[in-house]
């Protein structure tokens, strides 16, 4: 028989936490440590922080991976593939970069993702979500 954990313990869900939507990928370097260097403003709308996990779906040629992000410069609009990351793309690729977060079921109703949509160049044309102040 299966012990009722639902009052001791509860369920946690993993759920979108942010998302940078068709971002273009601006360089890649696969001779430099493995990371995704996203521009610093952009994290800052998303709410993404320096070293957190990150997944990137490759829209243009179908590739997902996951890795970790680093700040690039401020207001440069850079969204770079670094490491082995960088085989997964070549610059001009459109990308989405998402980042989770694990919730308590109580928590998730509350809860709302911060979308962040971007042009060609990597500047922000309409977010969605908490406003960061950013």
């Amino acid at each position: 028989m299966m012990a009722d954990r639902s009052a001791s313990t509860p369920m946690h869900l993993t759920v979108l936490k942010a998302k940078l939507h068709r971002a273009h990928v601006t360089q890649v370097l696969p001779d430099y440590e493995g990371s995704c260097a996203i521009d610093a403003v952009l994290l800052a709308r998303a709410g993404i922080r320096e070293f957190e996990q990150v997944h990137v779906y490759n829209v243009t040629n179908g590739q997902r991976l996951v890795t970790y992000a680093i700040v690039a410069p401020e207001g440069s609009g850079t969204v770079s593939l670094n490491g082995s990351a960088a085989r997964a793309a070549v610059v001009g690729d459109v990308v989405i970069v998402a980042a989770y977060a694990m919730l308590t079921e109580e928590e998730a109703e509350r809860h709302h993702p911060r979308l962040v949509y971007l042009d060609a160049a990597n500047r922000i044309v309409r977010h969605r979500g908490p406003d960061t102040g950013a």
